[in-house]
């Protein structure tokens, strides 16, 4: 079968590489053309667009690119019906994808969507357009079953794909003394930071976190860079500092670290994956901040909270993002801090609840036979 997959962005890029793994197995006839990225790209198929060509995040950033967007728009259709795939599969990215579901179901062509938009946490409207437009809908967080079936909505969940990602990533580890001397970093215990995969949450959060550097000698912090993001983009904020910076390797830099500070998104999944305590935050245009906090109905930014429904994790959102706040949680999590173990304890609880291995797989396999019924 011919299947058409969108990403936006590097989360998608993963999600959508070990999906398409799934697919060649459940369908050994299978071909891809795909908006994402290099992990998609080495699965084979033809990739029309990166997505470091199409992310955009925040409201004023979105207006901004107005024009390169609806370009963008224009030329998935018109690729879409050159194409004419037996699906559209379409990951998260709903500002772009919701309006590719309505033109394909217009155009007769079955439409997938993987990892569902937040429509929870805020424009929960979208919810209408998913059961109008969207045939079968593929979620990956337990919470989310109840919440649609809510809306009317059979979404099919069988587990977190990210389980699998992070204990393949980790099968091979380096030790810590190997990770070290391999990256020129000091031989110190680690306090990773991800400061996010975008240039305006880098901007914002990177600068708010060097001097807190002064504070913790003993210990070395290490910047774990994005894939989308130029290293040029992290040093210039680095510059004059004792900061290391290590590229492509988030997983491995995570594994050994005692601690990490965590930009809000799958990260902060990733990091409790791996058993990680962490200390999360969030900044950028204080307008799309704005805009956001009046729009935002969930409790919590990190996934670590919504789904445990409980804050496992600190929160330091924007305006609280100070460095005093991040001395005290810092402190509070790292060895003998008061509230590390009370964390790992919950992550333990986190990976029961995400579900066996081999999520993509099985959610590959419902798709095959979901197409297989609707060419009935």
């Amino acid at each position: 079968m011919k299947y058409y997959i969108i990403s936006g962005e590097a989360s998608g890029d993963l999600h959508g590489s070990r999906l398409m793994q799934g697919l060649k197995e459940a369908d050994t006839a299978a071909e891809f053309r795909f908006w994402g990225g290099d992990l998609m790209a080495a699965e084979g198929g033809i990739m029309v667009r990166h997505y470091k060509e199409t992310a955009v995040m925040g409201f004023w950033e979105v207006l901004m690119k107005l024009r390169k967007i609806t370009r963008n728009i224009k030329e998935c259709k018109q690729d879409l019906l050159a194409y004419r795939p037996d699906v559209v599969i379409l990951i998260d990215y709903p500002g772009f994808n919701f309006r590719i579901a309505k033109f394909a179901k217009r155009h007769g062509i079955k439409v997938f969507y993987y990892i569902a938009p937040k429509v929870w946490a805020w424009k929960e409207k979208r919810v209408h357009r998913l059961r109008k437009y969207v045939d079968k809908l593929f979620i990956i967080f337990p919470f989310e079953v109840d919440y649609f079936k809510k809306w009317g909505i059979e979404a099919f969940y069988s587990g977190n794909p990210l389980t699998d990602v992070v204990n393949e990533r980790l099968a091979n580890k380096p030790d810590f003394n190997e990770f070290v001397l391999s990256n020129q970093l000091h031989n110190k215990p680690v306090i990773a930071i991800l400061a996010g995969s975008r240039t305006m949450e880098i901007k914002y959060i990177l600068p708010r976190i060097l001097p807190l550097v002064q504070y913790y000698p003993d210990y070395q912090f290490v910047v774990a860079g994005a894939p989308a993001i130029a290293p040029q983009q992290y040093e210039k904020h680095l510059k004059g500092s004792d900061i290391g910076l290590v590229m492509g390797k988030t997983h491995e830099l995570l594994a050994v670290s005692d601690a990490a500070i965590v930009a809000s998104g799958t990260a902060t999944l990733e990091a409790a994956l791996i058993g990680v305590p962490q200390v999360v935050c969030y900044g950028g245009n204080e307008l799309s901040y704005q805009i956001a906090k009046r729009l935002i109905k969930v409790k919590y930014a990190s996934l670590v909270n919504l789904i445990m429904n409980a804050p496992v994790v600190t929160e330091l959102l924007q305006h609280d993002l100070t460095l005093s706040n991040l001395q005290r949680e810092l402190s509070a999590i790292l060895p003998e801090g008061p509230q590390r173990q009370t964390i790992l304890d919950s992550y333990a609880a986190l990976r029961t609840l995400l579900g066996k291995p081999a999520a993509a797989a099985r959610i590959a396999l419902k798709m095959k036979e979901e197409l297989m019924i609707f060419k009935k």
